[in-house]
């Protein structure tokens, strides 16, 4: 079995576009707020996160740049586009399904 902090494939762009839905923000801390919502229980690696983030900014849902964090470091910012607003409904829509038919298996 899978230890409880593995994403379900697909699902960390959706979380990122969430994350970054509610203010733009670097790369650290985009792994920091989604590990802080979800109560510790998912934690997003360095090695997922950044292809992940290069993926999204390709596809135009994000864009990226660079700016100062609070500790006054150098960092790439990201930002959500128009784009990245439409597809993160849709990506909304697609996990409610998804996440409602596995509760059916599995309740049953």
């Amino acid at each position: 079995m899978g230890r409880p902090n593995d994403l379900v494939q697909g699902t960390l762009g959706l979380l990122i576009l969430k994350t970054l839905s509610l203010e733009p923000k670097h790369g650290w801390a985009i792994a920091k707020r989604i590990e802080q919502i979800s109560n510790d229980v998912l934690q997003v690696q360095q090695g997922s996160l950044y292809p992940a983030l290069q993926r999204l900014e390709q596809q135009g849902w994000i864009r990226s740049k660079w700016g100062e964090t609070e500790t006054g470091r150098q960092a790439r910012f990201y930002s959500l586009t128009a784009a990245g607003k439409a597809q993160l409904g849709k990506e909304r829509e697609m996990w409610t399904r998804l996440s409602a038919a596995i509760d059916l298996v599995v309740e049953s």
